[in-house]
C-alpha cells in the first residue's frame, strides 16, 4: 500500500509539473505576442501570472519534501523527487523571464519600432518547443529526446547571435534608435537564458536515468 500511495502521489506531482510547465510556455508566448503587437493588456496578464508560476513552485516543492519524508523513497524514486525540485525552479526562472520581456513590452508602448520582429518570435517558438520536449523527457525517461531538445539550443544561440548583429549595426547606424535596440537585444538575451534553462532541465533528467552529471551548457 505503501509503494501504491508513492506512486499516486508522485504521479499527483508529475500532473502538477505539467500544468507548471503549461502556463511557463503560455507565458512566453504571451509576452512575445504582447511585444510584437503592443499589447499592453496581455504584457499586464504575463505579469499577473507570475504569481501563479511562484506558487506552483512552491507548492511542488513543499509536496517533494513531505513525499521524502513521509514514504521513505528507494534511491531512484528520490533522485526522481530530488530532479523535479530542480526542475520546477528553472521553470520558475524562465517564467520570471517571460515577466521580463512583457515589462520590456509596456516600456515600448506606442513606439514605432525599428524593424519588423522576425527572428525574436522565432526564438519563442523554439525555447517553447524545448520547454515541450524537456519535460517530456522527464516524463518518459528518455536520454535521447534529452540530448535532441538539447542540440536546439544551438539553433537559439545562432539566432541571438545574428539578432545582436543586427541591432549593433543599426545603433551605429543612428544613435538615435540604441535605446530601443538595446531593449530588443534583452528580449533576445531572456529568450537564450529560457533555452540554457531548459537545457539544465535536460541535464537533470539524464542525472536521474544514469546517475550521471552532464554539462551540455557550452
Amino acid at each position: 500500500m505503501s509503494r501504491k500511495n508513492f506512486d499516486a502521489e508522485l504521479i499527483h506531482l508529475h500532473e502538477e509539473l505539467k500544468k507548471m510547465g503549461d502556463i511557463v510556455k503560455a507565458q512566453i508566448s504571451d509576452s512575445i505576442k504582447a511585444l510584437v503587437s503592443q499589447d499592453m493588456k496581455l504584457a499586464d496578464e504575463v505579469v499577473r501570472k507570475d504569481d501563479l508560476v511562484d506558487d506552483l513552485e512552491k507548492e511542488i516543492e513543499d509536496k517533494c519534501i513531505k513525499l521524502i519524508a513521509t514514504r521513505q523513497p528507494l534511491a531512484i524514486d528520490l533522485r526522481s523527487v530530488f530532479t523535479m525540485s530542480k526542475i520546477v525552479t528553472d521553470l520558475e526562472r524562465i517564467a520570471d523571464h517571460a515577466v521580463d520581456i512583457a515589462k520590456i513590452a509596456k516600456q515600448l508602448e506606442g513606439q514605432k519600432y525599428i524593424k519588423e520582429l522576425i527572428d525574436i518570435p522565432r526564438m519563442s517558438a523554439i525555447v517553447e518547443e524545448m520547454i515541450d520536449g524537456c519535460l517530456e523527457t522527464y516524463m518518459e525517461r528518455d536520454v535521447d529526446l534529452a540530448y535532441a531538445v538539447c542540440k536546439k539550443d544551438d539553433s537559439v544561440d545562432a539566432i541571438y547571435k545574428q539578432i545582436f548583429s543586427e541591432l549593433l549595426v543599426l545603433m551605429l547606424g543612428d544613435p538615435k534608435v540604441i535605446q530601443q535596440a538595446t531593449r530588443f537585444l534583452f528580449v533576445a538575451k531572456f529568450l537564450e537564458r529560457m533555452a540554457d534553462h531548459t537545457t539544465n532541465i535536460c541535464e537533470w533528467t539524464i542525472y536521474l536515468i544514469t546517475g550521471k552529471k552532464v554539462d551540455l551548457n557550452d
